[in-house]
């Protein structure tokens, strides 16, 4: 599923289940099924999914999104940007913009691929990764209301160089 088409549906939708098949395959579903993860979704959310693109070609940096009942006025993955290749053992920074920042009763749940990461941090670094597509996704829990916001939804690749190239060493 297209991310166009996920963050058209994800505007209709107030909750998204999320899961992955036995081959590796992510679904997402407006109905719960079997171990899907829950993921709340509001607008202003979906909107960022998709992140624009210059005339050129080259990726943008998601714009801020507003996470309305959690009270922050910029709420957004700012690196990765979306569809950036790494090479390589390069490390990944990961940045979440996060105004004001996060509050004592607030924390950030990361996922990679769909599992949950071992951090809590607003920023952090992702080391050495296989080669292939990833997706990167934040989402912030109030432990009092049990409010959640997920923040956009960042997709970057991870090339290997070949044994074989004459750069490689």
């Amino acid at each position: 599923m297209g991310l166009s088409l996920l963050a058209a549906f994800a505007v209709q939708a107030a909750v998204v289940y999320k899961w992955v098949d036995a081959d590796g395959v992510v679904h997402f579903s407006d109905q719960p099924s079997p171990g899907a993860e829950k993921i709340y979704t509001s607008s202003s959310t979906a909107a960022a999914a998709s992140t624009p693109r210059s005339q050129g070609g080259a990726p943008q940096a998601p714009r801020s999104v507003a996470a309305g009942g959690l009270g922050y006025s910029e709420f957004s993955i700012t690196s990765p940007v979306n569809d950036q290749t790494f090479f390589g053992d390069d490390v990944i920074a990961v940045h979440l913009n996060l105004e004001p920042s996060l509050k004592p009763d607030q924390s950030i749940t990361w996922h990679l691929n769909g599992k949950p990461l071992d951090t809590d941090a607003a920023a952090f670094s992702l080391p050495h990764l296989d080669r292939g597509a990833y997706t990167l996704a934040a989402t912030i829990t109030d432990q009092q209301t049990s409010e959640s916001q997920s923040s956009n939804t960042v997709t970057f690749f991870v090339r290997q160089p070949s044994a074989l190239a004459p750069q490689h060493k």
